[in-house]
């Protein structure tokens, strides 16, 4: 590929192939910047639509500085980012997997126990000591991926590469400084933001992370839809999941918890912890200091 003219700036559209084609053009350009693809559609949109239109209406917006353009992690991120996804989808299967296996273990009358359904090693354990496991339920128990196979190793080796990089030491250990903040949690924040500093202000991180809903406003009234679909979902995920667990390792979530539950909505409650929960991830990172507890038990980020 000819080496482009340093004053040219190369934009385009995001899709699926972005990423490559982002570190492929990157040496060949001054800049490279690329379009959100939803924003630019409400720009652009017309009947007739095809590659050239659209490459004239990017360029149209670059020229008058009218691009929407879409935050793009470095390399090194996206790469351990993705490795953490297949980490998480890893973990999802096995999750279904050993939820259908315990209802087929119902349908044949076998016995377990359902505190220990998830423990690594527990359906092995039940092979040997449950002896009204007929052939066919064996074969089916026996192939539960999590439960030391393969698809367990596997599981286990991707949390390792992502987690053991050096890059993120740091930040993941000052990140898990907050309560109820573990290493997961930590890393997934660290690898799906990226730079911190391109969100203004909280309420733009608690938007990208997908816990509140879009706004409508008219006049006097202002009103909230449900939770918006725009939003990082791998995030929204880990943050939901860790305001769940996060009232019993945290005095002061569990006081948030308990206010808005007073109003009569537990997921509401836990919305608001998670929210809680990316305002201190937001501190924490800005000062590049760890979460520390005041003299008068008041949680502050130093």
């Amino acid at each position: 590929m000819k080496t482009l003219p340093q004053p040219w700036t190369v934009a385009m559209e995001a899709t699926i192939f972005t990423a490559w084609i982002y570190d492929h053009l990157q040496p060949h350009a001054a800049a490279v910047k690329v379009a959100h693809p939803l924003m630019l559609r409400a720009i652009a949109v017309a009947k007739k639509k095809n590659d050239r239109i659209d490459a004239s209406k990017i360029a149209d917006c670059l020229r008058c500085d009218f691009l929407p353009e879409c935050y793009m992690a470095s390399t090194e991120i996206r790469e351990r980012r993705r490795t953490l996804r297949y980490r998480n989808l890893l973990v999802r299967q096995a999750v279904q997997m050993k939820n259908k296996i315990a209802v087929l273990l119902m349908e044949a009358g076998v016995s377990y126990n359902k505190q220990k359904l998830h423990k690594v090693g527990y359906f092995r354990e039940l092979l040997t000591s449950n002896q009204d496991i007929d052939e066919g339920a064996e074969t089916v128990v026996a192939a539960v991926p999590g439960d030391g196979g393969a698809p367990g190793e596997n599981r286990k080796r991707a949390g390792a590469i992502a987690g053991a990089r050096l890059l993120l030491v740091e930040r993941v250990e000052r990140l898990m400084t907050i309560p109820a903040v573990g290493p997961i949690t930590a890393l997934t924040w660290a690898l799906e933001v990226g730079d911190v500093q391109r969100f203004s202000s909280i309420k733009k991180a608690i938007s990208y992370c997908g816990l509140c809903g879009a706004e409508r406003s008219s006049a006097d009234s202002t009103k909230r839809t449900p939770l918006s679909k725009q939003r990082n979902k791998h995030l929204q995920t880990v943050l939901i999941e860790a305001a769940k667990m996060a009232p019993r390792n945290s005095p002061e979530l569990a006081m948030v918890y308990e206010q808005e539950k007073e109003k009569g909505n537990a997921n509401r409650a836990t919305l608001a912890v998670a929210r809680k929960m990316v305002a201190f991830l937001m501190a924490v990172d800005r000062r590049q200091k760890g979460f520390l507890v005041a003299e008068n038990k008041n949680r502050t980020a130093a």
